[in-house]
């Protein structure tokens, strides 16, 4: 069984920046996938991005390229999502989920198998 707890969300204003931090209870947690995904009021789940358990983030949604970076410490058992340059419509709450083995862009979120209960960012114009 593998517990996340996601932090480092609040109010910040658009420009600003956050890191969020999702922090797992897990053996071997290194042998991980483990991605983010945000949802905004009234949408669907959506992808963010993932790291592979050696450290890769081969993809990433089109709208938080260059803004968006996702790293991973395994030694902390901790992934997390730094976001700069925010807007106001990166405003969701921000989950990681994880998945043993590597995933790939093309995972939905059925494809991870355990769920952090989500981290409010709130970016106000």
């Amino acid at each position: 069984q593998v517990q996340l707890v996601e932090s480092g969300g609040g109010l910040v204003q658009a420009g600003d920046s956050l890191r969020l931090s999702c922090a797992a209870s897990a053996d071997a947690f290194s042998v991980y996938s483990v991605g983010w995904f945000r949802q905004a009021p009234g949408k669907e789940r959506e992808f963010v991005g993932f790291v592979s358990p050696g450290g890769r983030t081969p993809c990433s949604l089109d709208s938080v390229k260059g803004r968006f970076t996702i790293s991973r410490d395994n030694a902390k058992n901790t992934v997390y999502l730094q976001m700069e340059s925010l807007k106001p419509e990166d405003t969701a709450v921000y989950f990681c989920a994880a998945r043993p083995g590597l995933s790939n862009c093309n995972s939905g979120p059925s494809t991870y198998n355990y769920w952090g209960k989500g981290t409010l960012v709130t970016v106000s114009s």
